[in-house]
């Protein structure tokens, strides 16, 4: 015997006042914060997921060295990323691990917001991040994963 729509929602608002009569009003909040804790759990779980597939490998052709003179200046950061810059070629735009930008302070992995908007003629590639921090730069703080 099939039973029409308008059958079904009169039999489960039936059942749902009935339940509602037998629960108190706690007993309904925990339940439902449970199934939003559920769902919400289960949310993240795949946006994690997904998160770890976007960190490919990077292949590294050419080792990438910087002087290590000790001075933190603008001056010789920008002097360091040229000669790093220059030595490399044009070819580094998979080679490094990190990422920094000629005129800035601070450096990125790859796929980070703050990495995607710099130039690629400013891009300086460093293979650790000792070597970028031996260049001058620090961490960026918007990049999750840097220490």
């Amino acid at each position: 015997m099939a039973m029409s729509i308008k059958e079904i929602g009169t039999k489960c608002k039936g059942m749902c006042q009935t339940l509602a009569h037998t629960l108190e009003r706690q007993e309904i909040f925990t339940v439902l914060l449970i199934l939003l804790v559920g769902i919400a759990s289960f949310g993240l779980g795949r946006l994690s997921a997904l998160d770890t597939t976007r960190h490919g490998n990077i292949e590294v052709l050419e080792p990438l060295t910087t002087p290590t003179n000790g001075q933190n200046s603008p001056e010789t950061r920008a002097v360091n990323a040229s000669a790093l810059s220059a030595s490399v070629g044009s070819t580094t735009a998979t080679q490094g691990k990190f990422v920094a930008s000629k005129n800035g302070t601070k450096y990125h992995y790859p796929w980070c917001s703050g990495a995607k908007r710099i130039k690629d003629e400013n891009k300086v590639w460093f293979d650790t991040a000792e070597a970028a921090r031996a260049a001058g730069y620090t961490p960026a703080a918007n990049c999750p994963g840097l220490e």
